[in-house]
């Protein structure tokens, strides 16, 4: 068979992604990709400790992040991303700042955090008032707000499960439940935090019936990401990536987008 005349592959533009060890939702990241872009992986080396604060800070210790950019430097990415809310939040603003800094050094390029993109896309959609959803235990959701409050945004709402493992094993029911819970009429907005937390399908729905923006963190990660590359992020009807979806509440009876069966609500990420 000849293939000559297709050219090879077309170029493609990578965008290094730093993830804690027990990251699972590669293929989450994935679908907010568009097809010139590829995402090179790596993930912080295992430590024997569950979901919390002091996990946060063994996850982003500066060595550990220049160790883990320096394996990424060989197939050259344009910006290199930190995929972890908790371990870029819990510095606070001036912690995250030093992280992006310190993954610049050891890359020689442009460098953002989860927590720093959610930053970015509250001023990107005016919120001064946001509803967090997070699956941490108080203490790790308290260092959230904290962080939230610094960068002068109101904490009108927040529901937390309380988790300090297996995350990704959530499913989108009990996500949508949370957020239920922590939406109050006065919310301009709602994060779901945790890049180990499936949110992918369920930002359509919850937006359609919050008649809010939802963002979440692996969102904000791959539209920040992509924004420095001067391209978008893909997905549908969601407001932080489609400005056309913040004009205004969906119309009543609008259709809020395909309700997931039951079997498939074990969505990417699952074991």
């Amino acid at each position: 068979m000849d293939v000559s005349f297709l050219g090879g592959p077309s170029p493609q533009r990578g965008v290094g992604v730093v993830a804690p060890f027990d990251f699972a939702l590669d293929r989450e990241l994935w679908r907010w990709v568009p097809d010139e872009v590829s995402l090179h992986m790596t993930r912080t080396p295992f430590v024997p400790v569950e979901v919390s604060l002091d996990l946060a800070r063994l996850v982003s210790e500066h060595e550990t992040l220049g160790e883990a950019v320096r394996t990424l430097n060989a197939i050259a990415p344009e910006v290199v991303a930190y995929a972890c809310t908790s371990g870029s939040f819990v510095g606070g603003m001036m912690g995250e700042r030093a992280m992006c800094e310190a993954m610049s050094r050891a890359g020689a390029v442009p460098a953002i955090t989860t927590s720093g993109a959610l930053l970015e896309a509250l001023v990107e959609l005016d919120v001064r008032r946001v509803a967090l959803v997070t699956p941490y235990t108080v203490s790790v959701t308290q260092s959230l707000e904290a962080y939230v409050a610094q960068a002068g945004v109101t904490i009108s709402g927040c529901a937390f499960m309380g988790l300090t493992r297996h995350i990704w094993k959530v499913p989108y029911r009990e996500v949508v439940d949370m957020a239920r819970q922590a939406v109050r009429d006065d919310a301009d907005a709602l994060f779901i935090s945790c890049t180990n937390l499936p949110t992918y399908d369920v930002i359509p729905q919850l937006e359609a019936e919050l008649r809010i923006p939802v963002i979440s963190a692996n969102q904000v990660t791959m539209w920040a990401a992509l924004r420095r590359l001067g391209t978008r992020a893909v997905g549908p009807y969601q407001a932080l990536i489609n400005p056309a979806a913040r004009s205004g509440p969906a119309a009543p009876g609008a259709d809020p987008g395909p309700v997931l069966p039951e079997e498939e609500q074990q969505q990417e990420g699952w074991t």
